[in-house]
């Protein structure tokens, strides 16, 4: 049996691994467009690789994908994060969890993963072709046919697709010409541009805990917020960028933000916060332990406060301002960033085309899927990984 993956990813990889070891026999051959494999397993987490995260069980898993959640229950049955880190600890590579639950390679180096995956590719003798672009399949008498842009062919029994996200609907073509729905594909998990807001200055300040909603909708989210020189970054803002990726895209990323940089659910609770604090220079009365002492010296500033005054002896008007900073502060947003080697699809083949127990084509069963180029997508924090390794294993069975 020849069998060919296309895409030398995460998906890819996993894919081509599960096949050859099920079929031993088999010809499995990578076609990677690009001269480098793994790319975005060498980048992940800051180079660390968020391998996948530590949830208990099935039911939390899901609650991570915006897009897919519901259906990949009953696949993450067949393979999830548990059989994820199995499935390195038999190989030689153990995995550690951080206190967000994200789990890396103890060696802290995404390479260590990238090398476990070649080798094992090696071991198989799984040839890994880079620089070969696929740009069509055939179906043929005989099974399927493979075409380059150069015209050279390769004549196949199956097809595993693992081309990752593209933000160009073009870039799918091919696969809507083999008879799959495609929804349009557009950038999730991206960062918030604020070029007319002064806290860009603030640029490296992290406020770990955040509570980040978007005004006039009902998308929210928690968690740390960097600040940059272009707007806001970090986990609190990129799982907010995710879940209303559709919306953003249709507002052409032209909207408003609410933050609390509190712990408090109302806004009552905020002047308790205050309360006992008469002695002290408001500049020097920080009332949340979490908030970094220059971001509260921003809002003091923002707010119109007095920082040599105590809370006492502030105006009512200007105090007023500051409790309602720090429960609902609003930033204008105006662009989005992307990072292109971290980049996210929202969209893809949708899962409606293919059989979700097998990742097999509807229209063409010698074809299967795996990976980012499904409509798969979810939230930071070692999910999207785990969807590919999920997909990658259920294709690769071949089933």
């Amino acid at each position: 049996m020849r069998v060919a993956i296309i895409g030398g990813g995460a998906a890819g990889f996993f894919a081509a691994i599960t096949c050859k070891e099920k079929y031993q026999h088999a010809k499995v051959v990578i076609y990677e467009k690009s001269k480098k494999y793994l790319s975005k397993v060498k980048v992940s987490g800051g180079g660390r690789c968020n391998v996948t995260h530590n949830c208990q069980y099935v039911s939390d898993l899901v609650k991570n994908y915006p897009r897919g959640g519901k259906k990949l229950k009953k696949i993450f049955k067949q393979f999830n994060n548990h059989h994820t880190v199995e499935w390195f600890n038999r190989r030689g590579v153990e995995l550690k969890t951080e206190a967000d639950g994200r789990m890396f390679p103890k060696s802290d180096n995404s390479q260590t993963i990238i090398d476990c995956l070649v080798e094992t590719c090696n071991s198989l003798d799984i040839d890994i072709r880079l620089k070969c672009p696929i740009t069509s399949i055939t179906k043929t008498d005989h099974g399927l046919q493979l075409k380059n842009r150069k015209g050279l062919m390769d004549d196949v029994d199956r097809v595993i697709i693992c081309t990752g996200g593209s933000n160009k609907k073009e870039n799918y073509q091919w696969l809507s010409d083999l008879g799959h729905v495609i929804i349009d594909p557009i950038p999730s998990l991206f960062t918030f541009n604020m070029p007319s807001e002064l806290v860009t200055s603030l640029m490296g300040v992290v406020v770990p805990d955040a509570r980040i909603s978007l005004v006039g909708e009902n998308y929210k989210s928690q968690g740390p917020v960097l600040i940059t020189h272009w707007g806001m970054s970090g986990p609190g803002i990129l799982v907010l960028s995710a879940w209303a990726a559709r919306s953003l895209h249709n507002k052409s990323y032209q909207y408003e933000v609410a933050i609390n940089w509190t712990t408090c659910t109302r806004e009552d609770e905020v002047k308790e916060l205050f309360k006992g604090n008469t002695n002290k220079l408001l500049k020097n009365d920080n009332p949340i332990i979490e908030l970094p002492n220059r971001f509260w010296q921003y809002l003091i500033k923002k707010s119109g406060c007095d920082p040599e005054q105590t809370w006492q002896n502030q105006p009512k008007k200007n105090k007023n301002k500051l409790l309602k900073i720090l429960y609902y502060d609003i930033y204008k947003v105006e662009g989005k960033t992307t990072f292109k080697e971290e980049f996210v699809t929202c969209g893809g083949v949708s899962l409606d085309s293919i059989e979700l127990n097998t990742m097999k084509s509807k229209s063409i069963p010698e074809i299967y899927f795996a990976g980012e180029v499904l409509d798969i997508d979810a939230v930071t924090g070692g999910f999207n990984f785990q969807a590919a390794w999920t997909t990658g294993f259920i294709a690769g069975q071949l089933n």
